[in-house]
């Protein structure tokens, strides 16, 4: 039997003691709120600005230990699953909680595979966008758009009709996002071809002219699917977050990842590979490195794509995309920028102003080289990272839901504005 633990609190302003149960490594705010000075003053609450001590839920999705820089999708290491699966089975890992059997692999990919093509009217939705329309928002707006056409997604306690939402969203999030590219370059759509593998088809629809067939290089191929097994999920990280929180109102799956695009949409979340990417050009030249260096050591420059929010050692994701650099820049030729990351990394690595501060490079570092070597815009960034995110936000959507301990989203607040002001009718404030 296992022991209870209690952390013991003394309220200094009562004198009195409370003995709060902890239960994997943490007390219930609930708990906390018990803390008071009588009947009419409330309770004490938890200030914490951008949840950094704050578990909202319990998830057995992803385990991240951010001090060993470890990352495991359903107790798998990441770096397993980006040598040795493919996106699909992991997006079947993270919804379903284990592997498939053959016969289960073979379903979910034919129902991925069925599910890839829209509905002509949400064509026409994205021919409407001004040409320079920002992919993510025209990714956005499509996702919430999906809704309207499956009115039955609201009925999230049905479980087939979550099934099917699911398959539905990762099936059509690559030809969205294919779609806004070829959008912003007044290219015609490129239509699913259903022959390829998701990440083989994804390249022919952003890619495809005038050939019969796309064939696009292996090493290509898997270096994406490697980024897309990367990107899938990453435990409770602000578009997650936003994906639950919205979801909690029990709203359909499509409206809480258009929710979660929008919070990806922000340059602190997922558009770092596109900011990684303007230093390097800004710092041009190898030779201007140690320049740059200080500049960030006085705080003129700031050094993107180094450091991390939970991960205090180093990024796994890091070490695995970095050789997928490799494999992209066989087909294509090295970036110059390549030269740049490079001696940028070991410059930093070797200097304790960064390694005392626990700077190491992320995921994020070496993304957007991979990227823009596939030809891809900066503004398509981060539409390359939401398509597999997708199977990320909906495992988490679809954890929250049959969990028990959820309710509606509802934070409390400090009030920091006046209180009980006279009203003072505008004939007399105009007057005075």
């Amino acid at each position: 039997m296992t022991e209870t633990q209690t952390l013991t609190v003394r309220d200094n302003r009562t004198g009195e003691e409370y003995e709060l149960p902890i239960t994997d490594g943490t007390v219930r705010a609930s708990d906390i709120g018990k803390i008071g000075t009588g009947e009419d003053n409330p309770g004490i609450a938890i200030y914490d600005p951008g949840f950094t001590n704050t578990a909202s839920c319990r998830s057995s999705v992803t385990y991240i230990d951010g001090d060993k820089g470890i990352l495991e999708d359903r107790g798998y290491p990441i770096e397993q699953l980006a040598e040795s699966s493919t996106y699909l089975e992991v997006a079947y890992l993270l919804i379903h909680g284990e592997l498939p059997t053959k016969e289960e692999h073979e379903k979910w990919v034919h129902e991925i595979t069925f599910h890839t093509f829209v509905h002509e009217n949400l064509k026409s939705q994205l021919q409407g966008f001004r040409y320079d329309a920002h992919p993510m928002g025209m990714l956005m707006s499509s996702v919430g758009a999906l809704s309207t056409f499956y009115p039955e997604a609201r009925q999230i306690s049905n479980e087939q009709i979550r099934h099917d939402q699911m398959v539905r969203m990762i099936a059509k999030m690559p030809t969205l996002g294919a779609w806004a590219f070829r959008h912003a370059q007044g290219k015609p759509y490129v239509y699913p071809d259903n022959e390829l593998s998701y990440t083989a088809n994804f390249l022919s629809m952003l890619f495809k002219m005038s050939e019969q067939k796309y064939e696009a290089d292996p090493r290509l191929v898997k270096a994406l699917e490697v980024l897309f097994i990367l990107h899938a999920d990453h435990e409770q990280n602000c578009s997650t977050n936003a994906v639950r929180s919205v979801g909690s109102s029990q709203v359909d799956p499509y409206s809480a990842v258009t929710a979660g695009i929008g919070a990806l949409y922000g340059p602190l979340h997922g558009g770092a590979n596109e900011a990684v990417l303007k230093m390097l050009k800004r710092i041009g030249n190898v030779s201007n490195i140690p320049a740059f260096i200080e500049g960030v050591k006085n705080g003129n420059e700031k050094l993107m794509g180094f450091g991390h929010r939970v991960y205090k050692n180093f990024d796994p994701r890091a070490t695995i995309i970095k050789k997928a650099v490799d494999d992209v820049f066989e087909v294509t030729g090295v970036n110059p920028l390549l030269a740049i990351a490079v001696e940028l990394e070991k410059i930093a690595l070797a200097d304790d102003y960064f390694v005392s501060r626990k700077l190491y490079p992320n995921v994020d570092f070496y993304s957007g080289l991979i990227y823009e070597a596939l030809q891809v815009p900066p503004e398509m960034f981060t539409v390359m990272f939401a398509i597999p995110r997708t199977s990320g936000w909906l495992a988490q959507w679809n954890e929250f839901v049959d969990d028990k301990d959820q309710k509606i989203a509802r934070p409390k607040q400090i009030y920091t504005g006046d209180r009980t002001l006279d009203f003072v009718p505008a004939e007399k404030r105009w007057a005075l």
